[in-house]
């Protein structure tokens, strides 16, 4: 049972056919089970959905109120319970409730006026950006950066999120102190992390000569007033909804640097690609709405085909940022094992989900899933050219298409035909189509959080884990006292103790 109100019993009679099979049972399988966007496709028909299987699956997930979650998401009602918050990440991008979207427009306008003061030389000679982040703070801005901006040329940007040392180092590696500019993201701006790493930037700049280092600063936070404390100017805080949570936050203040280095033309582009998605995903019946049927097709192979993991391989180097985020946007999302009511679930809420890029991936990891005996669908995504109309190599494509016929195709030395795979085609890699493959992904997980009834926007797990770091960081200072919470705690603090110079 997936939910208190509604178990998926019907997919414990499913049989699992080959694929083949499938087709041959229906001629219209292709066109059932494809849906077109301009510029973006996505084939659902190499999974083991089939239209009695959808029409079960949207039964259910009315019942289990779909429709009206997804009308309270937008209407920036409560979604995140132990918080007492709306997620309003949707308004970032013009979709949700009339206030919170002008609200958004209010700040973007206010970011968009420091760009420009930026690029006017306001704050001096700027080549190199340092965005230094944890988290959603820093994944979504890298992913943009890093797929959109490589040939951009406007600034040099790094992304810090790890407080290791080596990280720091090697991100400013080349970059002139005085030419700089350092950006903090946190949505508290008391991130231990970020703010470790950020003082130590600081200091690198203020040792190398820059006058007025923290007049270089720009603050992303949603709360300013913590900002202002730490000593950032206020007409370079650039705050943003407490509405706005950190893995769904690149669409607001947070998106700052990719809006920077890439220019403000095409962040908007990126916004206006993640609407269209939050229109189509707000409008259109749940059989044929892409988002809700990227969640079934996870559901299906988590419940009844026991799959544990799945992969997401982009053909396309830009993209070889994109596992990690979704690996934070859907494991942290809904890897939970207590419902939004505190009820212990009794299944898989969110599958494992890794990948990686293109032909790299046919030569590590592809071995397991055409011979390997662990059942693991497969989002493949292939962009046929990038944004300036330049055709991607055929050969890049032709392994795209070979690896994915591979898996289900019944006379390959793989699995008999059995292993599914989604294919997500892009006509280009631009602003616009990166925009829309998000915003699918943030509704699939929103999707699978109401089959589950979970809180999708809270992370506990996180926030215990930062309590019991700052915990035992005291503990390793000279002269604490004990800290640990049992034996074990002890033993390892102990060691560590002793190891530490």
């Amino acid at each position: 049972m997936a939910n208190d109100s509604m178990p998926l019993s019907f997919l414990d009679d499913v049989k699992a056919d080959r694929l083949v099979d499938l087709f041959g049972a229906d001629k219209d399988r292709l066109a059932a089970l494809t849906i077109e966007f301009p510029g973006l496709y996505f084939d659902f028909s190499k999974t083991h959905l089939t239209p009695d299987l959808i029409a079960h699956f949207s039964a259910a997930m009315r019942q289990m109120g779909m429709e009206q979650r997804r009308e309270d998401l937008f209407a920036g009602h409560i979604a995140n319970p132990t918080e007492n918050r709306s997620a309003e990440h949707c308004a970032e991008r013009g979709e949700g409730a009339a206030v919170s979207v002008d609200l958004a427009k209010q700040l973007h306008r206010r970011m968009r006026a420091l760009i420009e003061a930026i690029e006017v030389g306001a704050l001096g000679e700027i080549n190199h950006i340092l965005h230094i982040g944890i988290g959603g703070s820093a994944l979504g801005p890298d992913l943009l950066v890093d797929a959109l901006g490589r040939d951009v040329g406007r600034y040099d940007v790094a992304v810090v999120s790890n407080v290791d040392g080596s990280a720091l180092k090697e991100a400013i590696a080349g970059f002139d102190p005085h030419k700089t500019l350092l950006v903090i993201a946190s949505k508290t701006f008391t991130t231990t992390e970020t703010l470790l790493n950020a003082e130590s930037a600081l200091h690198w700049m203020t040792e190398a000569g820059v006058d007025d280092a923290i007049g270089r600063v720009i603050a992303l936070t949603a709360n300013p007033q913590a900002a202002f404390d730490w000593g950032v100017d206020e007409t370079r805080i650039l705050p943003f909804s407490e509405s706005v949570g950190g893995r769904y936050s690149l669409w607001s203040s947070i998106g700052f640097p990719a809006a920077l280095a890439l220019g403000w033309a095409a962040f908007e582009e990126m916004l206006e690609g993640a609407a269209e998605m939050d229109r189509h995903f707000r409008l259109t019946p749940l059989d044929r709405n892409a988002p809700v049927l990227a969640a079934f097709v996870d559901q299906y192979y988590s419940l009844a085909r026991k799959a544990q993991t799945r992969a997401v391989f982009a053909y396309d180097e830009r993209l070889r940022l994109l596992p990690s985020y979704l690996q934070q946007l859907e494991m942290e999302s809904n890897g939970k094992s207590v419902n939004a009511t505190g009820a212990q679930v009794d299944g898989p809420t969110a599958p494992v989900t890794w990948g990686g890029v293109g032909t790299d991936a046919q030569h590590a990891v592809f071995q397991l899933l055409h011979q390997g005996t662990a059942l693991t669908p497969v989002d493949f995504i292939l962009p046929l050219a990038d944004g300036k109309g330049m055709a991607a190599d055929r050969a890049l494509i032709a392994n795209a298409l070979a690896q994915a016929t591979a898996l289900s195709h019944p006379d390959s030395p793989t699995r008999r035909g059995r292993q599914p795979w989604s294919m997500l085609l892009m006509q280009q890699l631009d602003a616009h189509s990166l925009g829309m493959l998000l915003a699918l992904y943030e509704h699939k997980v929103f999707a699978e959080g109401v089959i589950w009834n979970l809180n999708s926007f809270d992370q506990p797990g996180v926030e215990a884990g930062k309590l019991l770091a700052q915990q035992i960081a005291k503990g390793m200072q000279p002269g604490a006292g004990k800290n640990a919470q049992d034996a074990t705690d002890a033993a390892l603090a102990a060691l560590v103790k002793r190891a530490l110079p």
